[in-house]
């Protein structure tokens, strides 16, 4: 009886077989290898998805100040897909004293970058870590902290960008001065937890001696401390106050305002959302945009650039907002002249 024909397949196995192996055990060899292949690529590792830590601070539901979104939008913008192609540990502090330990947290699951908005987060990151890199979107003051070398060559693990309150503080004082010419004294509300807070009140006091403004500096840790502040302001005959930028400041933006008006102090803030909570004015930079801009530098480092070789870039939109409903709560007629250069007037 005649063998059956082979096709071509089997033709070019049977004659390609190792010596001692027949036909027959060749092909259960196959099939079982064919088992095997699938747990073999199983069994490679696969590509690191990158880990971005996310340090800040939130209110007391645990809710993160509200430009964090605008960051994380940001990277999705960019491509970076939370459970996609990006992982994202957020770690919402509740108090200022939590932020190292978040932070070495964070160094601890080893990620890849350290998101910390301003100076307040980035030296608990700086504390945790010297080498995973730290971007942070709304320094007051990067360099006059010693967070960089210098603006243009930041020189460590730590970039970003930043809102120089040298320049800001003058500008702001200018303004509420012009809102309440007769205050001849205007405090200024600040938080000794804040890093960026001592060299910034250097350059408000030099801001002050030139318009003529007798200051009075009032400290303010927490929530609970913010009306036995407003309170010794109005005992000393303050006729205004302006509120330094800090996390305290633009988380508690609407307690703030409830006190400003209870107290029937005209306040000045960098926060755009301190204005539209209640506060007579502010006057600073588009935090969104800083936010987004914050994105860019994630991603770039994400993509294999060192913090040290990204220059810290500064803010280049600034925007005024007064709040009309307010002033004229607190008894302000506001001049002509300061409304029409509001970018936003709130009626």
């Amino acid at each position: 009886m005649a063998a059956p024909r082979q096709g071509p397949i089997e033709r070019r196995r049977a004659d390609t077989l190792p010596a001692g192996v027949g036909r027959r055990e060749f092909i259960a060899l196959l099939g079982g290898s064919a088992v095997a292949w699938p747990l073999a690529v199983q069994a490679q590792p696969s590509k690191k998805v990158p880990t971005i830590g996310v340090l800040t601070m939130g209110t007391s539901t645990g809710r993160p100040l509200l430009a964090v979104d605008v960051f994380l939008q940001a990277l999705r913008d960019l491509g970076w897909i939370e459970g996609k192609n990006v992982r994202v540990e957020m770690r919402v502090a509740p108090t200022v004293d939590r932020l190292p330990e978040l932070a070495a947290e964070l160094v601890r699951m080893n990620v890849d970058v350290i998101f910390a908005s301003s100076s307040t987060f980035v030296e608990a990151a700086r504390q945790a870590t010297k080498t995973i890199p730290i971007v942070f979107s709304a320094h007051n003051d990067p360099v006059g902290v010693g967070h960089v070398a210098s603006l243009a060559h930041p020189g460590g693990n730590i970039t970003g960008l930043s809102q120089l309150q040298t320049e800001l503080a003058a500008k702001q004082l200018e303004m509420l001065k012009e809102a309440v010419p007769q205050a001849t004294r205007i405090s200024v509300l600040w938080n000794p937890t804040t890093p960026s807070h001592p060299p910034a009140l250097k350059s408000t006091a030099a801001a002050a001696e030139k318009l003529g403004i007798q200051l009075q500096m009032v400290p303010a840790r927490t929530v609970d401390e913010l009306e036995e502040a407003l309170s010794t302001m109005t005992q000393a005959g303050a006729g205004a106050f302006l509120a330094i930028g800090s996390p305290l400041v633009y988380i508690e933006r609407v307690r703030l305002a409830e006190l400003s008006l209870k107290y029937r102090l005209p306040s000045m803030s960098q926060f755009r959302v301190s204005a539209e909570a209640g506060g007579l004015m502010s006057y600073g930079p588009d935090i969104n945009d800083l936010y987004r801009r914050a994105a860019i530098y994630v991603d770039k480092i994400l993509k294999g650039t060192k913090p040290a070789d990204l220059p810290v870039d500064q803010a280049f939109k600034y925007e005024l907002l007064i709040n009309l409903k307010s002033a004229k709560a607190l008894g302000l007629t506001l001049p002509p002249s300061l409304l029409a250069r509001a970018d936003e007037v709130i009626e």
